[in-house]
């Protein structure tokens, strides 16, 4: 039973919606629901792909820096360990998923988005990218190599390194979405997203498709440890913190 997720299962697809408050930002309980949810629809022989999305407004707004700055030590080694491990396995994952992205998608966000075999977002007046670096959040290589798997190393690079975030049609003119459509209509493009894949022979599918993710694969599992040292390390930084409380008092100012 899920506490931050709804699911339901329609016509072989497994609809995942993300349903935790307004924005639906992510803490550790939320990512390792996330991460039983698409461990068991890749078991599940009934379940052909994923759909995942979120509520008008916000497919998610990313990590939740209210509840993660409370953690300890001991639970932001947990967290980022289960982040890496979420992304492996969302990149891994051997079915088709796609991602409808029902309004902003920063950071976190746009994670989970390109992890996915296809994005479809709804028009209007939201933002998407990974805008980590002027959080002080240090984006590990494998993200930088999933990002660039869409837009190019070059576009990626600036990007990152600016924490740019996009408009809908912007997202949609580097490649960074495939469809940008009306809020009602996301769900049933993504479902036709997954259905063109499923007509395939899937084994040859399922097996093309992480040839093609081999490397980005790979860059995750390399050095991993490592990665997760340094983003612990700049994580409990003064100047970190700093940032990072300024974020949060003006998430808090807002919400009274």
């Amino acid at each position: 039973m899920s506490e931050f997720l709804k699911t339901h299962i329609d016509d072989h697809v497994l609809h995942v919606i993300l349903h935790r408050g307004k924005s639906n930002a992510m803490h550790l309980e939320m990512i390792q629901e996330i991460q039983d949810v698409f461990a068991d629809a890749e078991k599940d022989p009934a379940i052909e792909g994923v759909v995942i999305t979120g509520h008008e407004g916000f497919f998610t707004s990313g990590l939740d820096l209210i509840t993660l700055y409370g953690y300890d030590e001991r639970q932001m080694e947990v967290f980022w360990h289960a982040f890496i491990e979420l992304l492996y396995t969302l990149t891994a994952f051997p079915k088709p998923y796609v991602a409808a992205i029902s309004g902003h998608s920063p950071a976190g966000g746009c994670v989970l988005a390109i992890a996915a075999d296809a994005r479809v977002m709804a028009e209007g007046e939201y933002i998407i990218g990974l805008n980590e670096v002027p959080v002080g959040i240090i984006v590990p290589h494998g993200i930088f190599d999933l990002y660039s798997f869409w837009i190019g190393e070059a576009q990626a690079y600036r990007f990152l390194l600016e924490g740019k975030l996009l408009s809908p049609q912007e997202a949609l003119q580097v490649g960074l979405v495939d469809e940008v459509v009306a809020l009602d209509k996301i769900q049933r493009s993504a479902v036709r997203h997954i259905k063109k894949y499923t007509q395939l022979e899937k084994n040859a599918w399922r097996r093309t498709k992480l040839n093609l993710r081999t490397r980005v694969l790979q860059s995750m599992q390399a050095n991993k440890e490592q990665t997760i040292v340094e983003m612990l390390t700049q994580w409990w930084k003064p100047s970190t913190r700093a940032v990072l409380k300024t974020i949060i008092d003006n998430l808090t100012s807002k919400k009274r």
